[in-house]
């Protein structure tokens, strides 16, 4: 049988300590000098806990933060697309050689930092080079700005992962968790598919494209902080169970969830979101239209181009790089700008497996595509933030945006939502 893909860099590195150890060491961080964590630090703590940020060994220090930003490359050579740090502010007394204790807003101790290094950044220059722009509407260069005056860079040792394992009981697993789930199904290629929404009918079209080419498929649960308006994690979970047991096929699809906090950096972030799944046994990431994105910051496949232009050696997993899917009544069903189903005199329709087969040959480069028909006619758009829009102005839904299931799901939670 074969391997699954190797982790990014080399072997898994959680940092997490052992549950028998935490105790001790919870003892001792209480004796140290307290630093509360932003809402993104903690995130990226959590990341490097379970694993997902292997081979990192803690926050970045200076060389690698530059390196990360300017090329994508840590001081080791090593591929990495956006800077992973810790700040605080100037008053902080922290040099290098202290022990911190790293704490949430709450003040609960969740690791502790080993500082080797301080530092200062150029706040606009990362947010040039990773954000593309320094518009302060945008809201990870508003984190970026917010930062303290000092990055601390140094190895973590985590000793709690907040609410997440009990919240997210069954959900919230770690790349050496994913991993042995893929290998005890006896797969050995899987395809992420990153999602914030329950998934209306184009993510359900996407994620059975990556079926097509992987033995199942990852539906990877954003469990961090959202943007506002977006609808939960637990009810987005009860969704997402419903269509996986009534439209996918059995045994093929694990849901999940990890805790990190969106930068929405567009392409960027969506060569982070490749590498870490990359670290979950995946080999394939599903990238569609204005992935990691907001706004207009990014053109809609700057976020798929940006993988062209990576060095072939920066990453193992691969991206299936999907074009603007929509329902097309023309055609029938799903269809995307690249791959038309419209039928060819007396042929007939495209069966729902023929229009994930012939996408994910165009995805693959084993096919060319073909033109969807010109202009908007005929074609309805499926969005996340459409669908909200629908809820909230007690629009009727049209069968072609999400399955029914899913609709009354959703349906129930925004009946009680003031």
């Amino acid at each position: 049988m074969a391997a699954l893909i190797p982790p990014h860099g080399g072997a898994l590195r959680p940092l997490l300590l052992p549950a028998g150890e935490r105790e001790e060491a919870l003892k001792r961080a209480r004796t140290l000098k307290k630093l509360p964590l932003s809402t993104r630090e903690v995130s990226d703590l959590f990341m490097l806990a379970m694993g997902a940020y292997t081979p990192l060994a803690g926050f970045m220090g200076a060389a690698d933060w530059r390196g990360a930003c300017l090329e994508m490359r840590l001081e080791s050579g090593l591929f990495w697309p956006l800077p992973v740090t810790l700040s605080c502010d100037e008053d902080a007394a922290v040099a290098a050689g202290d022990e911190v204790a790293l704490t949430d807003a709450g003040g609960e101790i969740l690791g502790i930092l080993a500082v080797a290094e301080t530092y200062a950044i150029d706040k606009a220059l990362e947010c040039h080079e990773v954000y593309r722009t320094t518009d302060a509407a945008h809201p990870g260069v508003a984190k970026v700005m917010a930062q303290g005056a000092v990055n601390l860079a140094g190895p973590v040792t985590v000793l709690s992962e907040g609410h997440f394992p009990e919240t997210y009981r069954g959900l919230y697993l770690c790349p050496a968790e994913t991993r042995a789930l893929f290998a005890g199904k006896g797969w050995s290629t899987v395809a992420a598919f990153q999602t914030r929404n329950p998934m209306h009918r184009s993510h359900e079209f996407l994620a059975k494209v990556g079926l097509q080419v992987c033995d199942g498929v990852l539906i990877h649960q954003v469990l961090g902080a959202l943007k506002a308006g977006d609808i939960p994690a637990e009810v987005r979970v009860r969704a997402i169970d419903w269509l996986v047991a009534n439209h996918f096929p059995e045994g093929r699809v694990i849901q999940a969830g990890y805790p990190i906090e969106m930068r929405y950096a567009g392409p960027r972030e969506a060569l982070l979101h490749a590498l870490f799944r990359q670290n979950f046994g995946c080999s394939h990431l599903v990238v569609g239209r204005d992935h990691a994105g907001l706004g207009d910051y990014y053109g809609p496949y700057d976020a798929q181009r940006i993988f062209d232009e990576i060095g072939a050696d920066s990453l193992a997993i691969r991206p299936l790089k999907v074009d603007d899917t929509f329902h097309c009544f023309d055609c029938a069903g799903m269809a995307t700008g690249n791959v038309c189903f419209a039928p060819d005199g007396g042929k007939e329709r495209a069966s729902e497996e023929e229009r994930h087969r012939a996408v994910a040959a165009v995805a693959t480069g084993a096919a060319p595509g073909r033109p969807c028909r010109e202009g908007d006619g005929g074609k309805l758009r499926i969005s996340g933030t459409r669908l909200r829009a629908m809820f909230a102005n007690a629009e009727a839904i049209p069968p072609e945006y999400s399955r029914d299931g899913v609709l009354a799901i959703l349906r129930a939670y925004y009946d009680r939502t003031p």
